[in-house]
């Protein structure tokens, strides 16, 4: 029995975006420790980084769009994100102390789950927990979690069946 193309398509796409979210996480991850331009990395990412790797994806099954929108949307509006994932974490914690692919994180699925509404607030969450994994075995993917359950709360209410002021 052969699959559907609509389907096969389908899970084409979610590779891409599950590929762009990691590769958007590490090249905000580069711009913050290096200081590096978006454009550079964005290019560095689409055209080299990804290519020829063994048992890698290949920068042509990268979401290209989605990339792009994450990295830049992050870089653009990261003060807005950092207030927003500061008051989703204990007091005793802060943003410039968390480990910097952990803000790189937070920081990217604060920026989707704000900006683009189509994306299920449990499908971003998942995502990120998924990425944090591929970093971490300790408690940073369950800080992952927390924290994006809380800013889900506040962006997403509605959508994950709350009433506005619950």
């Amino acid at each position: 029995m052969s699959k559907k193309p609509g389907k096969a398509n389908a899970a084409k796409g979610r590779v891409g975006t599950s590929a762009a979210r990691l590769a958007a996480v590490q090249g905000l991850y580069e711009i913050d420790l290096t200081g590096a331009h978006v454009d550079a990395i964005l290019m560095d990412y689409l055209h080299d980084r990804w290519s020829g790797l063994d048992g890698h994806t290949t920068g042509d099954t990268i979401d290209r769009k989605k990339l792009a929108d994450l990295v830049r949307g992050v870089v653009a509006k990261k003060s807005f994100y950092d207030d927003m994932i500061s008051k989703s974490l204990d007091r005793d914690r802060s943003v410039e102390g968390l480990d910097a692919i952990l803000r790189a994180i937070l920081r990217t699925a604060a920026h989707e789950m704000f900006s683009d509404p189509k994306v299920p607030a449990r499908v971003v969450i998942n995502e990120y927990v998924e990425i944090a994994r591929d970093f971490y075995e300790d408690k940073e993917p369950a800080l992952v979690n927390g924290v994006l359950d809380k800013i889900a709360h506040v962006l997403r209410a509605e959508e994950l069946g709350e009433r506005s002021g619950e």
